[in-house]
């Protein structure tokens, strides 16, 4: 007798609970380092070592408490993991985009709202600590800028307030420009915080569909609309350099090179805005490496835009250089001389946690695993993705295949938002994978640089949050059945910290 016939074996789906595991593994590493974090800085409190965080690792107060915001945001956070989520896979672009910078200015208000209309927004930017206190003294711009690093040294009858010393000034001149068109006072400025941060939720993901991650960035904006970081974005001048730093990144990932001018227009202003986003740098090299085209006329219109802003502002007397000099002077005249890097140097990461949300590890976890099969070629990738500055030659280099065993788009533990089938000479890897890789890994870079230069001792969780939206790319490396669980994660750490604490700008 013949043998019965058998059908072929199709193989079933592949088993996600080692991924999982692994997911589980990585938070419970990250409620070990917060909890250590909390406890040392307990200690240290107590013993008065001199963090000036009372509530260390975050620089805040503990207070819980509950306002008239609680139930509406709980109610955005509802709205956002019930038909938003299933609404972001399907709705049109435009539509989305626009509901999910609404979301997130109803999101931050929201969570500003626990605290009170006054104390949690007309009143936050107006201590004498703040840029508002400086605002009414600005009566000549021209001259304020010709001056601004004479002030920026402490213990001198006419030296600027904290914030103000610490920053370029562009800082001042946002909120002085606002005074002059009549939008003065805590009130205006604090809801320009609020609607100016809450634009990132918009340009990562215009960022991502413009670099080719269409689907990813559809599974990233609902991290950014319920981020546990619009905690500080409602309302602190951070909020405005968040939404400033991740615009001038998008239009340097749209097409064309007037687009990539505006890029290093906002880009240049930001750098004035902060010290610190000399960092922004690595972002911006990683957005135009991974542009699909005319990387190097891109290139030389965003350094032309940057070029522009630090000249006018270096012939109106602010040379940025020379500011930077004062203000690594001025930083140790204050509590950084006190405060220890023997504890800011890792509990910066459990502050970091918080705003970014408990998503944070495991999304890098997965983002570093869809980056593995191809780490060996390291080298290779990366002449590559820098074509646009080697020429086409290298454009058309090949990179290793992609593993026979996986699925077109099926990559360690599972899927990547935006994953298609693409050739095998490692193009596709750059293009389909690479935004969800190299922007998220750029920012981890810079937050680094950041944390060991030693100039970024607490008060992160604010500071960071420009690098924070992108960090959160990584988060469309997700399984997407996974992702509404990490989601709730977020909103609940957004509103545990907002309840139990009571957070300074």
């Amino acid at each position: 007798m013949r043998p019965a016939a058998t059908l072929p074996r199709v193989p079933g789906p592949r088993r996600t609970t080692p991924g999982h595991r692994g997911d589980l593994v990585v938070l419970a590493v990250e409620a070990v380092l917060l909890a250590a974090a909390i406890a040392v800085g307990l200690v240290l409190n107590r013993r008065g070592a001199g963090l000036h965080a009372d509530a260390a690792p975050l620089y805040a107060t503990w207070r819980p408490h509950v306002g008239w915001g609680t139930p509406l945001a709980v109610l955005v956070a509802v709205v956002v993991l019930g038909p938003g989520l299933r609404w972001a896979r399907t709705a049109r672009w435009a539509a989305l985009l626009a509901a999910g910078w609404l979301a997130a200015v109803a999101w931050t208000l929201s969570l500003a709202l626990v605290d009170g209309w006054s104390a949690g927004l007309t009143r936050r930017l107006t201590p004498q600590a703040e840029y508002l206190h400086e605002v009414p003294g600005v009566a000549d711009i021209p001259r304020m800028l010709a001056g601004f690093t004479d002030r920026i040294l402490d213990f001198q009858p006419d030296s600027w307030s904290t914030h103000t010393a610490g920053h370029p000034p562009g800082a001042l001149l946002v909120f002085v420009w606002l005074d002059r068109i009549g939008l003065g006072g805590g009130t205006a400025a604090a809801l320009c915080c609020v609607l100016v941060g809450a634009t990132a939720a918009v340009s990562v993901p215009v960022s991502l569909r413009a670099l080719g991650a269409a689907d990813a960035a559809r599974a990233v904006l609902p991290f950014l609309v319920l981020l546990p970081g619009a905690v500080w974005l409602g309302a602190s001048g951070d909020a405005v350099f968040t939404g400033v730093v991740a615009a001038g990144l998008a239009l340097l990932a749209v097409r064309g090179p007037v687009a990539a001018l505006a890029g290093g227009l906002l880009l240049g202003f930001a750098l004035h805005l902060s010290y610190g986003f000399v960092l922004v740098g690595v972002l911006a090299l990683a957005v135009l490496a991974l542009r699909r085209d005319r990387r190097r006329a891109a290139l030389l219109a965003a350094t032309a835009g940057v070029a522009a802003v630090t000249a006018l502002f270096a012939l109106a007397g602010f040379h940025w250089w020379e500011g930077y000099d004062r203000v690594v002077e001025r930083y140790y005249q204050g509590w950084a001389a006190e405060r220890p890097y023997a504890y800011w140097g890792w509990a910066n990461l459990a502050a970091l946690l918080l705003s970014a949300g408990p998503v944070l590890g495991p999304a890098l976890r997965r983002m570093a695993l869809a980056a593995s099969p191809v780490v060996g070629p390291a080298l290779r990738r990366t002449a590559l993705a820098a074509s646009w500055v080697v020429g086409p030659a290298l454009r058309r280099a090949s990179l290793p295949a992609r593993p026979a065993r996986r699925a077109a788009g099926q990559w360690a533990d599972g899927p990547v938002a935006g994953a298609t089938g693409t050739g095998g000479d490692g193009r596709g890897w750059v293009s389909v994978h690479g935004p969800t890789v190299l922007l998220p890994a750029a920012a981890a870079l810079a937050v680094a640089a950041a944390d060991l230069s030693g100039m970024s001792k607490a008060e992160v969780e604010r500071i960071w949050l420009p690098f924070v939206v992108w960090l959160l790319v990584a988060a469309a490396h997700l399984p997407p059945p996974a992702r509404r669980w990490w989601l709730t994660a977020q909103a609940l750490t957004a509103l545990a910290v907002n309840h139990l604490l009571f957070t300074v700008s």
